[in-house]
C-alpha cells in the first residue's frame, strides 16, 4: 500500500494494493498492522455505511469530548473527502484538505481525531464506508457550517442538499 501525507499532519491519503483480473479485484481495506505502521495506530471500535444521492453535502461533523478517527472509502460512486483540523494546539488549525474518492481508485482517506469530517456526493449515488476510532455519542456531536468563510473549503458543488441539522450548524470561530 502506498501512503501520503498531507499539509495537515495525521491526515493521510492511502491507496491499497488491487489485485485484479478478468473475475474483478480484491484488496485489504485494514490490516492492522500495516496501518500501524504507516501511522494509524488507534484502534477501531465501530464500522458505518451511508448511501446518498448525488447532491448530498453531511459534515462538517465532530465529537466534542469522544474524538474520533475516520478511515474512509468509497464502494459505489464517487465524493469529494474534507477534514479540517479543529485542533486548537496544531499548527494548522483551521486548514482544511479535501480529496475525491471513488469506487475505482479505492483510495482510502484517514482523517484523524480532532479533526471535523465531511464530504459531498459527485456520482448520481454513493456508498461510504468508515471505521471509526470511537463510538458515536449523540450528546457529543458537533457541527461547522459547510460553507464557513473563515475556512473556505472550496467544494466542488454550490447548492447541496442539506439535513436540517448541518443547514443550521455552527460557525468555526465559536467552536
Amino acid at each position: 500500500m502506498n501512503v501520503k501525507t498531507t499539509e495537515i499532519p495525521g491526515v493521510l491519503i492511502i491507496e491499497p494494493k488491487v489485485f485484479g483480473d478478468a473475475r474483478g479485484f480484491f484488496l485489504e481495506t485494514h490490516q492492522d498492522r500495516r496501518y500501524r505502521e504507516a501511522g494509524i495506530t488507534e484502534s477501531f471500535v465501530q464500522d458505518n455505511h451511508s448511501h446518498s444521492a448525488q447532491g448530498v453535502l453531511r459534515g462538517l461533523h465532530f465529537q466534542r469530548t469522544h474524538p474520533q478517527g475516520k478511515l474512509v472509502h468509497v464502494t459505489h460512486g464517487s465524493v469529494f473527502d474534507v477534514a479540517v483540523d479543529i485542533r486548537k494546539d496544531s499548527a494548522t488549525y483551521g486548514r482544511w484538505v479535501g480529496i475525491t474518492l471513488d469506487a475505482q481508485s479505492h483510495r482510502q482517506f484517514y482523517v484523524p481525531p480532532g479533526c471535523a469530517h465531511g464530504f459531498c456526493v459527485l456520482s448520481e449515488y454513493a456508498d461510504f464506508h468508515y471505521k471509526c476510532t470511537d463510538y458515536y455519542y449523540p450528546e457529543d456531536e458537533g457541527a461547522i457550517l459547510w460553507n464557513d468563510p473563515d475556512i473556505g473549503i472550496e467544494w466542488p458543488i454550490t447548492q447541496p442538499t442539506l439535513s436540517s441539522k448541518d443547514a443550521q450548524a455552527g460557525y468555526f470561530k465559536d467552536l
